[in-house]
């Protein structure tokens, strides 16, 4: 079966600009005043995730963002209810329900499905009703995939952080993991998105899959912006992704 290559877009998470206001918890720098420049530079999405402990975003960040986003804003969240309800109330185009706990740096690895599997049933059909798109972030693991079907995901994302981290063979074999997994997602009737860990130099192998869609990628891209600025770091991730994707369709044309 020839696999379909979905167009490829960038998906910018704004949580660390949040992260450097809240260092002195002041007013700047504001990381809903980014949004419009992303946005103008390429990006396809803006991604911002409201954890428990407010440690970066704020409620008034995504109260705004839904605002202000011209093109799609997609909110990470857990299932506590707190945050649900905030979720059902601001009503972002996308969701993307994440492993949390309070102690983690970031985001450590992809949802544990079964546990929570009747609880995730719940909240997705409430989501549903509010005709938000819902994703998953998993693991490139078969069962979970197949859990986010089961569940009523409309998406998984599939966590990039092992391959981020990875080096040589071991990237590579990581890197297999993703191909397989978003092809076999892809074949059973999910979207399939990536992120988490992705750089510079690490995300053309990641947007030439076939499956993937959106790479949502934050602290990199913040990080670049420290040098080059906000606009000019999106716009050299956004020409990686459409190279990958280029290079992709001129492949299987010839």
């Amino acid at each position: 079966m020839e696999r379909i290559i979905r167009k490829k877009k960038l998906g910018v998470n704004i949580d660390h600009i949040a992260t450097l206001r809240q260092a002195r918890m002041g007013i700047e720098p504001d990381p809903v005043a980014i949004i419009p420049i992303a946005e103008l530079a390429g990006a396809d999405s803006i991604t911002m995730h409201l954890r428990e402990d407010r440690r970066h975003i704020q409620d008034r960040d995504l109260y705004l963002a839904k605002h202000i986003v011209k093109t799609s804003l997609n909110l990470e969240m857990s299932i506590n209810d707190e945050i649900v309800k905030i979720a059902l109330d601001v009503v972002p185009n996308e969701v993307c329900i994440v492993p949390e706990r309070r102690e983690e740096i970031t985001t450590e690895g992809g949802l544990q499905i079964k546990p929570i599997k009747s609880r995730l049933e719940d909240v997705i059909v409430e989501l549903k009703k509010k005709n938000i798109i819902v994703s998953l972030f998993v693991e490139p693991d078969r069962e979970a995939i197949e859990l986010s079907k089961e569940v009523g995901a409309d998406y998984i994302e599939i966590h990039t952080g092992k391959y981020s981290n990875a080096y040589g063979k071991e990237q590579e074999n990581e890197l297999e993991k993703i191909r397989r997994s978003a092809e076999y997602a892809c074949s059973i009737g999910l979207g399939v998105n990536a992120g988490h860990g992705l750089n510079y130099k690490n995300t053309y192998d990641i947007a030439s899959i076939p499956e993937v869609e959106t790479l949502n990628i934050g602290h990199s891209i913040i990080s670049r912006s420290v040098y080059v600025g906000i606009r000019q770091a999106v716009v050299e991730m956004k020409d990686i992704i459409l190279r990958a994707y280029y290079d992709l369709i001129s492949v299987t044309n010839r």
